[in-house]
């Protein structure tokens, strides 16, 4: 796989060694059983992925070599390069100024850029509506186009199987930037809808199946289809894409239960099923499926509690949580300093979107395990600081160095 050139300080020496060495173990990726490193009164668990996915890296690449091509030219994102903090504001803090907040709204005024001025495209892509803006205003919005390849993956099933007269519908969340730029590109080829999760995919099949009136469908999924969607037409031939950052097994849940509904509904069978429903495989993207399967691995073993560090408006770093969060206590933190002490930590909960203080989050007892992972979009550097922050803990803990050697053979400076 390709190798990016991206800022030194987003590496860490430790979580590379420790990459390298399962990678070298499990070349073909199929034991996702987390890394223990054992520190003697404190035990980590480390996922066999997480980090930095191909996406992100090609995407901080080339934000970067933007700024270093372009000194003396103002330079913008259209919104978050990705759902990093300490990511964001680094590119902040060079300079670069968002145009629009992840939630669509605008900080930049259009009327003030010029065909002069840089304008980076995030990793989420971005919709042909703000494309075409762009192009009025004289700027080529493809120069430094950080588009995820597997987000354009989903852009190009959704135009396939658009062009063979089926309707979209994608599995992810209608506010989110890379939702609302694959329906915008969706809806170009084909009437499209967003369904949120399973509880209104199974709306949808009510609606199909006869079993809810028909005109309740346009109140549910307002805002969340294309224009002139017609209910009795466009909900004839369907098929199914994603946000690429939603989990595996709810896209997949979603997908086998409308193909149910289709069946029930025009009598098919194996062999015509194609008539009303397109297999459109699974549009994950490869980094998300390996996150997810890394975490099952990881919850198959036992701990105290678990660690993911990431954005709190990260898609793929919420469903981690979801899913730690259904075995043993978790906390999101966006870096080492919401760990305040051995007692206190300040995390993110998902439920009630606010920032939390937990007391005595660590139990007391001789040894305790930690399971430790993280986003995405999230550096390895933040990674080996909150290990680094929990280990500072216990005066008689062993030496980092020690603990990956004894695992690896190997020093930390690899």
């Amino acid at each position: 796989m390709k190798k990016f050139d991206i800022p030194a300080f987003y590496r860490s020496s430790v979580i590379t060694s420790i990459k390298e060495y399962r990678r070298e173990q499990d070349t073909r990726k199929k034991d996702f059983s987390p890394t223990r490193l054992d520190f003697g009164p404190i035990v980590f668990l480390i996922a066999r992925h997480f980090g930095f996915c191909y996406g992100v890296e090609n995407a901080i690449e080339i934000s970067y070599k933007a700024i270093s091509e372009n000194p003396n030219k103002r330079i913008f994102l259209l919104s978050e390069m990705i759902h990093n903090p300490e990511v964001n504001q680094d590119l902040q803090s060079r300079g670069v100024r968002f145009i629009m907040h992840t939630s669509g709204q605008q900080l930049i005024p259009w009327e003030t850029l010029t065909p002069n001025d840089v304008v980076l495209v995030p990793a989420f892509g971005t919709t042909v509506e703000i494309e075409r803006r762009l192009a009025e205003i004289g700027i080529q919005s493809y120069t430094y186009d950080t588009t995820c390849p597997f987000v354009e993956k989903v852009w190009n099933k959704a135009s396939a199987i658009g062009k063979e007269r089926y309707s979209v519908i994608i599995h992810g969340k209608p506010t989110h930037e890379e939702t609302r730029a694959t329906f915008s590109h969706s809806r170009m080829n084909a009437p499209t809808m967003v369904l949120r999760d399973m509880a209104e995919a199974k709306k949808l099949g009510g609606i199909l199946l006869g079993e809810v009136p028909k005109n309740e469908f346009y109140h549910i999924f307002k805002n969340q289809i294309s224009e002139g969607f017609d209910v009795d037409k466009d909900l004839q031939r369907i098929g199914v894409v994603n946000q690429t950052t939603m989990l595996a097994s709810d896209t997949q849940a979603i997908a086998d239960y409308l193909r149910e509904i289709m069946i029930r509904r025009y009598e098919l069978n194996e062999t015509n099923i194609h008539k009303h429903f397109s297999d459109t495989g699974d549009t994950l993207c490869y980094a998300t499926n390996d996150n997810q399967n890394a975490t099952y691995g990881l919850l198959k073993e036992t701990a105290d509690f678990a660690i993911v560090a990431g954005g709190y408006n990260s898609s793929n770093t919420s469903h981690i949580v979801e899913l730690c969060e259904q075995k043993l206590p978790t906390y999101l933190i966006s870096s080492q300093g919401k760990i305040i002490s051995k007692h206190r930590i300040d995390h993110f909960d998902y439920h009630k979107k606010a920032e939390l203080t937990t007391d005595n989050f660590m139990p007391n007892k001789n040894r305790i395990t930690v399971m430790l992972t993280s986003g995405a979009s999230c550096p390895d550097s933040v990674v080996e600081e909150i290990l680094n922050k929990l280990l500072s803990f216990f005066d008689e803990a062993k030496n980092i160095s020690e603990v990956l050697k004894s695992l690896t053979g190997l020093s930390q400076n690899r």
